[in-house]
């Protein structure tokens, strides 16, 4: 029986598990993340949080479990989803620009039969501008730095107008100043009322980024506003002997022993 989902709930997970060769990677997952806010999801090494994206949008088969996009089961509602990869699972050697790329995630509004025309790529090029790689349009991939690699498929993800995005990782290996434009972009995002899903590693700037959280290793350690979610006793339960912890008056430490 599904339980019902209020009009406010940007995505529900209902008793989700997936295991790979008999051992179980997620365990028995309830989640409800609300609309309009920048969600990250924590956790070590091996706690499944690139897993758990992957299953709620059908590219890793779960064994059971119900998905719900704003409040419809997620096969009806692809369009209404934007996805950035792991920028390690691209081939960037694959023949092709940046506007290219970009165009691409026109095509679930297109159909792969209809070819796209002016207006979708002066689209293409707006999105390009938005992530400040307009300069590149006309760049192959593979001659693309990897923090410019990774805005481009950001603007991938931009062009599809989503109401709720999926990040897997998408400040791992970039610049400084890469991650600054993609935490303004996706600030914008939520505050024009958009649903962002992160997979996040840096426990240091959880913080200063995510308004709400999922805590996660293999089963959900705590979810809910990051201000009640982010302190010692959950990251210790998730990170168990992996991380050491400095406590002050004012905020969360981490010491270099942390495991990402």
């Amino acid at each position: 029986m599904t339980t019902p989902v209020t009009t406010d709930t940007a995505l529900s997970i209902q008793n989700l598990t997936v295991s790979y060769h008999n051992q179980p990677v997620l365990w028995d997952i309830n989640l409800d993340i609300p609309t309009g806010v920048m969600a990250g999801i924590v956790g070590p090494n091996g706690a499944g949080k690139s897993t758990l994206i992957k299953s709620l949008l059908g590219l890793v088969p779960s064994l059971s479990g119900e998905v719900l996009v704003h409040g419809r089961a997620y096969a009806s509602q692809r369009k209404r989803v934007g996805y950035v990869p792991q920028r390690s699972s691209v081939d960037w050697d694959f023949p092709t620009t940046a506007l290219d790329v970009v165009t691409m995630g026109l095509y679930g509004r297109l159909g792969w039969f209809r070819r796209p025309g002016r207006k979708e790529r002066l689209e293409s090029l707006e999105a390009l501008e938005m992530v400040g790689m307009s300069a590149y349009a006309d760049r192959q991939i593979s001659q693309l730095s990897g923090g410019q690699q990774q805005r481009v498929f950001l603007a991938r993800a931009l062009v599809q107008q989503a109401d709720v995005y999926f990040l897997d990782e998408p400040m791992a290996g970039v610049d400084a100043t890469t991650e600054r434009v993609i935490i303004d972009i996706l600030r914008r995002l939520r505050d024009a009322g958009k649903t962002l899903i992160v997979v996040h590693h840096d426990l240091q700037t959880v913080r200063n980024y995510f308004d709400w959280l999922l805590l996660l290793n293999v089963r959900v350690i705590a979810s809910g506003k990051a201000e009640d979610v982010f302190n010692i006793d959950h990251l210790r339960q998730a990170y168990g002997g992996q991380i050491a912890l400095l406590n002050d008056s004012d905020s969360l430490m981490f010491a270099t022993s942390q495991v990402k």
